[in-house]
């Protein structure tokens, strides 16, 4: 196996696509209005990790990528994770509801979506890194912090590593200044003259949650989010920065796993 395939990235939230059954939770009977459809698949893509499938491409690296939006299922958070922010979320990170007034997702019905969505990503997430040195996980975050989310209204930096706490890094510590160093040279011709900057390590999260359950299984891991005022105008995307994010993406990549060791 090459250096390179020994390097996993995982794209948790980069697909709009919804399973008709949610569509019709949603919608209703305006699942087959393609103005009310479309709206509402444009709406969820903005509000995951648009195009972090491009931006984290590294060929031949190993990569696992989510096929449904995080809406159907968020598969960067624990099986059993309740909360507003959870595993199955009601609505997107500004409050706005995902659902019609009165709706309730049974428990079958979580418990189904869970098995469909859920368990076989992680299935092939395990399988996967078994294989690995080093798993990147690759997110997009809003230029400032939302409404559902531990930064409200906070401007966010350019890139932020999710390296873990003290009390359970999921790389080692020690690493932590040199994959930060690394990020920040690595993206350099990106945030040159970018009104957006900034790598931090920890701020505005510590923690990814795919990362910290790889870790505890022996690899790994660490998360990395991009902001996504630096690729992004009015929804759409800006071609040249896609590509310029994706070239220094896969200069850090390597960096990063050269550093694993």
């Amino acid at each position: 196996m090459t250096r390179t395939g020994r390097l996993l990235i995982v794209t948790p939230h980069p697909s709009g696509a919804l399973p008709a059954d949610v569509l019709h939770d949603m919608l209703g009977a305006e699942m087959f209005d393609s103005g009310a459809r479309e709206a509402l698949l444009r709406r969820v893509f903005l509000d995951g990790d648009p195009f972090t499938d491009l931006i984290f491409h590294r060929p031949g690296a190993r990569h696992v990528q989510a096929p449904w939006s995080r809406f159907t299922v968020d598969l960067n958070r624990d099986r059993d994770d309740r909360e507003d922010n959870g595993v199955v979320k009601l609505t997107t990170f500004d409050r706005q509801a995902l659902y019609p007034e009165g709706f309730t997702l049974t428990g079958e019905a979580r418990e189904a979506r869970l098995r469909r969505a859920w368990d076989p990503f992680h299935a092939l997430l395990d399988a996967e890194a078994r294989e690995a040195a080093l798993v990147v996980v690759g997110h997009a975050m809003a230029p400032t912090g939302p409404a559902l989310g531990p930064d409200q209204g906070t401007p966010r930096p350019a890139l932020c590593l999710m390296t873990g706490t003290a009390a359970e890094p999921t790389v080692p510590e020690a690493l932590w200044a040199p994959l930060q160093q690394a990020a920040v040279q690595a993206f350099a011709p990106v945030l040159t003259g970018s009104a957006i900057q900034g790598v931090t390590v920890g701020v505005p999260w510590t923690t990814d949650t795919i990362s910290r359950r790889l870790s505890r299984a022996g690899t790994p891991a660490f998360g990395l989010e991009v902001n996504s005022g630096l690729y992004l105008d009015g929804g759409q995307p800006r071609d040249g920065v896609l590509r310029d994010l994706n070239a220094a993406f896969i200069h850090f990549a390597d960096a990063a796993l050269a550093l694993i060791g």
